[in-house]
């Protein structure tokens, strides 16, 4: 049975009570640790590195999207909320569910057991093509402003998140598109571009040097001298694409 260890993050206790009575079902869900505001958020995270995140939104000083982008290895998480204005944005910020206060233990329970479905396919399946990605030899129209290129994908080194554009790294050029990363990804082959965190897909055939980095993290330097943390998270799959 797969075990998962979970941080709630809510600044009334009520609620984090009632969401651990909702828990209490799940005997494979493990409560290890809560906290009522970000910044203790953000230190309970990083000291315990859990599987799933039970976020809250609105809280005193910070709310659960700053803390999201404080965090470089972001766990599964599941926004727990009485506010539904929040539902398209919380996507944008990869949130598994959007779960609307009160929560029934009929939704939660669904919430859970398609957060389970979804790792025991990650855990099982190998790395499969995209149907929609582009040949690596298609070349690519960016426009920046008024210059313009045409570039070879396999030629493109690294894509960035810049606020809502996306940085397009080759050739010691670094244009910016007005396109998403979650857009862009879905036209890259997933045997050749890998997700090295949040905020970047790089290259594999620009990967320069791998070390070994903190926190089960690796460190990866690209040919053209980017230094790339890929997170603890996607170092496993990092591992398994280059492997025999």
């Amino acid at each position: 049975m797969i075990k998962l260890k979970a941080v709630i993050v809510e600044d009334s206790r009520l609620a984090r009570n009632e969401l651990k009575e909702l828990i209490k079902v799940h005997k494979e869900i493990e409560i290890i640790g809560e906290a009522e505001n970000v910044d203790d958020a953000f230190k309970l995270i990083n000291n315990t590195k859990p599987d799933l995140l039970f976020l809250d939104i609105n809280m005193p000083e910070k709310d659960g999207f700053e803390l999201l982008e404080m965090l470089d290895d972001v766990p599964i998480t599941i926004f727990t909320t009485a506010f539904d204005e929040y539902a398209i944005k919380s996507f944008e910020y990869n949130a598994f569910d959007y779960l609307l206060k009160p929560i029934n233990q009929k939704r939660f329970s669904k919430s859970i057991e398609k957060v389970i479905e979804s790792i025991s396919k990650n855990e099982t399946t190998t790395i499969t093509k995209n149907e929609n990605a582009l040949s690596l030899e298609k070349q690519i129209f960016i426009k920046d402003g008024e210059n313009c290129w045409l570039v070879k994908l396999k030629d493109i080194s690294l894509f960035e998140i810049v606020g809502n554009y996306t940085r397009v790294y080759f050739d010691g050029k670094k244009p910016l598109i007005y396109k998403s990363l979650a857009q862009v990804e879905e036209k890259l082959p997933t045997e050749v571009f890998f997700r090295a965190n949040r905020q970047q897909i790089i290259n594999i055939n620009h990967v320069k040097k791998v070390v070994s980095w903190f926190n089960g993290k690796l460190k990866i330097e690209m040919n053209s001298g980017e230094e790339i943390e890929i997170s603890r998270r996607q170092s496993y799959l990092f591992k398994e694409q280059l492997s025999f």
